[in-house]
């Protein structure tokens, strides 16, 4: 097979209802992100909060359209050859870094040899488990190599799952802490400004962007407002334009004021397709027992998690992959139902006993002192803490005593995935445009380490391995989506994991602005004023 495509004029601005608005006259807009990004680099984290707070500054190889078909972005063409294992891209020329160095494929090499194939779960997952080489012939050169044929590369490129960063800044460093973390140098549409820590971030149009006529705005800032009540004062206030979610009671009432306008997406700063999902760690003897996880499957009723807490802004997940990977996603997959009933005789078989409507107690499970409590902790971000409280309500109610534990995301991903030291937790584990982006590394052995937001269960098959390494090397989508239908029928029956809702996004922002995607580059093509 061979594909070539060719490059797309100015990369795709200028056609939108603002389209005639000259670079640089789009004003100031001030968007409010939930929580201190702690650094500025995309490529060495899967943090929402990080991204959202760099991808501007940031290119990849490709970006994503509406559809998630790949177009050109740092790479201006590519060709697909050797039936789908090699993947050569020519890159644009005259692209320079913020610090007016020239972009090159030397950059590519070093970023997915260095960095993003040790430090981006999901792309680690993903492309590290596959790749057997990358080549830089030359400056505007780049050539992925593959043992066997690799379907999903191209949706793997965009600045989210691969921004690239400059090797003249990180060559010779270590990448999780080199100082350019605060102080980014990218190619993308904005450039760094500030960094104030707990407060905001400024950046400001790179006037030399690779795109012409743009960007469209002369400053972006992003102010750091946990609070959701608060962010929405600010926007009613007229102190920030931009909302990356609208607070769930305030959601119907925000799409109907004419003073605000509203984006309704999956795409979400860090991944798209997300399934808010609880861990089991499969290292403690009180969750070795797959009948105490179906109970306390069976003991949540995920359609309050829609209404209580989404608001209506998503849906029960029916199975282990996003319905939003319509070719991948099974639609027949029997997870735990809401059933009191049942997750109680479960508990009791698996020898949980409860006297009254106390905290259950072991007896005689598997690993357990007899007289353990059915007692365990619950880690989520701050900002999930109304999962939270839902899941232990639920849980009380046959008999588990749950400890919630708020931990800010790099304090989380330390405790959870290098430490291992939690018993349950709630992540949004986003799946990507393609099972390899992220849903593989939740499952694949290989991805039980040290990595923020990889295999947090610690689960492992074999069986499971082994038909994901079929599935990223077979090219034919019927044939992958099989695959995946086989993946998902064993995990769902193995329970590493509880898929509790697919969540939606409603962007709301100032009727004033406009022009906004919902990908990683959502400002790239806004003006305000």
């Amino acid at each position: 097979m061979v594909l070539l495509l060719a490059a797309c004029g100015d990369g795709g601005g200028g056609d939108g209802p603002g389209g005639d608005s000259a670079a640089g006259e789009g004003g100031t807009l001030v968007a409010a992100i939930s929580s201190d990004p702690e650094g500025l680099n995309p490529a060495i984290t899967t943090s929402g909060g990080t991204h959202a707070a760099s991808e501007l500054m940031f290119s990849g190889l490709v970006e994503l359209d509406a559809d998630g078909e790949p177009t050109p972005e740092l790479a201006e063409s590519w060709e697909i050859t050797d039936d789908g294992a090699t993947y050569t891209f020519t890159l644009r020329s005259g692209v320079t870094w913020h610090d007016g160095e020239p972009f090159t494929a030397a950059d590519v090499k070093y970023t997915f040899e260095e960095v993003l194939l040790d430090l981006h779960s999901r792309t680690a997952a993903s492309v590290g488990n596959n790749i057997e080489s990358i080549e830089a012939p030359d400056d505007q050169t780049v050539v992925f190599s593959f043992a066997q044929p690799y379907a999903p590369l191209l949706q793997q490129l965009d600045v989210t799952e691969a921004p690239i960063l400059p090797s003249h800044i990180y060559e010779g460093t270590d990448p999780m802490e080199n100082p350019a973390n605060q102080a980014p140098i990218g190619t993308g549409p904005f450039e760094f400004v500030s960094y104030d820590p707990g407060s905001e971030v400024r950046m400001e149009r790179f006037d030399d962007y690779f795109k012409e006529e743009l960007p469209h705005l002369d400053e972006v800032v992003l102010r750091v407002i946990a609070d959701e009540a608060s962010q929405l004062s600010a926007l009613e206030a007229g102190e920030v334009d931009w909302l990356f979610g609208a607070p769930g009671p305030e959601r119907e009432r925000l799409i109907s004021d004419p003073a605000f306008d509203t984006l309704e997406t999956q795409i979400n700063p860090g991944g798209s397709n997300c399934i808010m999902t609880v861990s089991f760690n499969l290292d403690r003897p009180m969750f070795g027992d797959l009948d105490t996880r179906r109970a306390l499957g069976h003991a949540l009723d995920r359609e309050q998690f829609v209404e209580r807490v989404l608001f209506g802004a998503g849906r029960v997940a029916e199975a282990p992959i996003s319905s939003g990977i319509g070719f991948a996603h099974a639609d027949d997959i029997e997870l735990p139902a809401y059933d009191t009933d049942e997750a109680e005789a479960l508990l009791e078989e698996a020898g949980w006993v409860r006297e009254g409507d106390g905290t259950r107690t072991a007896q005689g499970v598997t690993g357990v002192e007899d007289g353990t409590p059915l007692a365990f902790d619950f880690l989520h971000f701050p900002t999930f803490s109304q999962y939270a409280e839902l899941f232990r309500a639920q849980l009380a109610e046959v008999g588990a005593e749950v400890t919630l534990q708020p931990l800010e995301p790099p304090v989380f991903a330390e405790t959870v995935f290098t430490e291992r030291a939690f018993d349950t937790n709630i992540i949004s584990y986003c799946n990507g445009a393609d099972p390899e982006i992220g849903v593989r590394r939740m499952y694949d052995s290989d991805n039980i380490r040290p990595v923020p937001f990889t295999n947090a269960a610690g689960y492992s098959n074999p069986e499971v391995d082994a038909l994901f390494v079929e599935a990223a090397t077979t090219l034919d989508p019927d044939a992958r989506g099989d695959l995946y239908g086989q993946i998902q029928e064993q995990v769902a029956e193995d329970l590493p994991y509880l898929w509790v809702v697919e969540t939606e996004s409603t962007r709301v922002f100032d009727a004033d602005c406009q022009d906004f995607s919902p990908s990683g580059h959502f400002a790239e093509t806004a003006s305000c004023g």
